[in-house]
Parts: C-alpha cells; sequence; structure tokens
C-alpha cells in the first residue's frame, strides 16, 4: 500500500511539473506562437525525399526533434527588432537543420547510441546512413540560407559551419591530451554552442531590418546566453537523476573535463586533487573512478562555481537585452534565459 502511495505521489508530482514547464514553454512562445507554427510546418516540408532508407531517417529525425530553442531564438530577437518576415522563417527553418546536422554528425563521432532518451540515428542505422544523411540536411540548410538572398545570413552560416567544427576538434583535442584549462574550456564551448546561438540572434535581427548597432547588441545577447547554455548542459553530466537520455559521468568517460572538476581540482586538498589528477592524465574511467570524479567534484564546490559561473553569462544577457525596446518578445527572452539557466535537462 505504501509503495502504490509513493508512485502515486511521484506520478502527481511529475504531472505538475510537466504542467508547469508546458505553462512556462507557452508563455515564452506566445508573442510569435503564429510564426513559430510556420516554422514548424516550413521545418518538416524542408525534410523530404523520394529515397526509402533517407526518408525512414528524416522520419525519426522529425520524430525526435527537441524544444527548438535556437529556431525560437531567431523568431523571438526578429520580432523584438520589429517583426518577423518570410525570412525570419527561412532563417529559422536553416538553422534548425544545420543544428541537427551538427547532431547527427556529434553521435557518429561520440558513438552516442542514444539521443533525449530515444536510439540515436546511428543506433537505428549505422555509420554510414548517418553521415549521408547529416550531409543532406546539412546541405538543405546551406540551399535555404542561399534562398534568403542575404549574403550577410550567407556569410553568418559559413563561417558558423567552421567555427562548429573547429569547436568539436578542439575539444577531441583537449580530451585527447588532457588538457586542463578554464580558458581552454570556454574556448570550446565559444566555438560548439556559443556561436550558434549568436547566429541565431544575429540573423533574427538582420531579418526584421535592425540597424547594425541593434543587430551587434542581439549578436552579443545570443553569445552569453550560449555559453549559460552549455555550462548548464554540463552540470547534468554530474546528476543521476538527470533525465537526459545519457549516462552520468558520460563527459568525463570522454575525457571532457568540465567546470565543475577544472574548480575542484584546483580547489581540492593537494594530495586528493593529486590523484585525481593522475587518474584523468592516465585516462583510468572504470565506472567506480567516474563516480569517484563525480563525488569529488561536488565536494569541492564544482557544481556551485559551475553555477556562479552559469548566472554571470545569464546575468550579461539579460543587461544587453535590456537595451532593447521593451515588449512582450523582450519579456519573452528574458523568460527564455531563465528557462535555459534553471531546465531540468
Amino acid at each position: 500500500m505504501y509503495e502504490k502511495t509513493r508512485l502515486l505521489d511521484s506520478f502527481c508530482y511529475f504531472c505538475e511539473s510537466l504542467h508547469g514547464i508546458m505553462d512556462e514553454r507557452r508563455k515564452i512562445e506566445e508573442p510569435v506562437s503564429a510564426e513559430f507554427e510556420r516554422f514548424n510546418k516550413d521545418f518538416e516540408a524542408s525534410l523530404r525525399s523520394e529515397t526509402t532508407r533517407l526518408q525512414s531517417a528524416i522520419d525519426v529525425i522529425l520524430n525526435s526533434t527537441g524544444k527548438h530553442v535556437r529556431p525560437l531564438l531567431v523568431l523571438l530577437t526578429a520580432k523584438v527588432c520589429g517583426q518577423v518576415t518570410d525570412n525570419t522563417i527561412n532563417s529559422a527553418v536553416l538553422l534548425e537543420l544545420l543544428h541537427t546536422a551538427t547532431l547527427i554528425h556529434d553521435d557518429v563521432i561520440d558513438e552516442t547510441k542514444q539521443r533525449r532518451g530515444v536510439p540515436s540515428l546511428n543506433a537505428i542505422f549505422d555509420n554510414r546512413i548517418s553521415v549521408l544523411v547529416g550531409d543532406y540536411v546539412l546541405s538543405t540548410a546551406l540551399i535555404r540560407s542561399i534562398q534568403t538572398g542575404d549574403l550577410r545570413i550567407v556569410g553568418i552560416i559559413s563561417n558558423l559551419g567552421r567555427d562548429l567544427s573547429e569547436g568539436e576538434i578542439k575539444q577531441l583535442e583537449t580530451a585527447e591530451e588532457s588538457i586542463l584549462d578554464e580558458n581552454c574550456y570556454l574556448q570550446v564551448i565559444k566555438k560548439k554552442t556559443a556561436t550558434l546561438l549568436s547566429a541565431c540572434t544575429e540573423i533574427g535581427a538582420i531579418s526584421s531590418g535592425a540597424s547594425a548597432e541593434v543587430i551587434a547588441l542581439c549578436r552579443e545577447f545570443g553569445e552569453y546566453l550560449g555559453y549559460c547554455f552549455q555550462i548548464k548542459d554540463d552540470i547534468f553530466d554530474y546528476f543521476k537523476e538527470a533525465n537526459i537520455g545519457k549516462p552520468t559521468g558520460n563527459d568525463i568517460r570522454e575525457g571532457k573535463v568540465t567546470l565543475p572538476l577544472l574548480y575542484a581540482l584546483r580547489q581540492g586538498r593537494e594530495e586528493e586533487a593529486a590523484r585525481y589528477l593522475d587518474m584523468i592524465l592516465r585516462k583510468d574511467f572504470a565506472a567506480e573512478n567516474v563516480d569517484s570524479l563525480i563525488e569529488f567534484a561536488k565536494a569541492n564546490g564544482g557544481i556551485e562555481y559551475d553555477e556562479a559561473r552559469m548566472k554571470e553569462y545569464h546575468d550579461k544577457a539579460v543587461d544587453v537585452l535590456l537595451r532593447l525596446p521593451e515588449s512582450e518578445a523582450q519579456t519573452s527572452l528574458i523568460l527564455l534565459a531563465d528557462y535555459i539557466m534553471t531546465r531540468s535537462k
């Protein structure tokens, strides 16, 4: 009887939490709800193929897409700068296509078998198909960028592709060589995440016809938000209860040492820190060692330090945003920044 009551209480808590998240999401989307619906239809229509296996893979992608934070950023930024145009919708689609292509390729590189709690594309098919599907989605994004007819947008997308690739290679390099440096870590997440979100906000502003000054502010806002987003993602790796569709400690097993552990290695007792540093340098990532590294990071204030750094970037993003005109879209962007910092997955 007790067990049934406990399960019922847990289910009720889950429903209440889900309801709260949905309400929060609706508030964020409200100023661009009609435009967001247009995006969803256009995004789905952009991925079609007469090749049976390719279409099967596309169906998997469409059934496993996430929260569409990036296109939402594009739409809301355009709205805060003036209006959402056809070019804004097109830009939101191309940026989500580009992001989707990078996720497909990342899963192959990292040998990831799950994404958001469901099998990844390379787990369902194989690496050959996944790489080719990723290339197909990327090519579709490039076509859409040309269709904007704006060389500024084409230039941003071209540079973004280089930055994302460089960021992944830099991350592999730091993991293989065990480079334990916070500045190096920040360089990686700038290339991997911050540049993508800054491209979303910059292109959103361009598509609405904003001035050069406003475009620069929007780009800055997106970059700070990108740091905040990735630092939050890194925290999830330290908690088993995080429902993010990948095992706890996955980053550590791959040799990716993020802020909580970097901080603990600096602040922990010298003898203890030396022992864990040796473990990392030897790449001795057996399950019990990964658990020990996680506990070491937590015990030495690593999570609190990570959260403090994340809040710094969140506050910088909001400060920039407050320099733009007040509007419902501005309020939604502030709510989106808050959501990124407090999300549970």
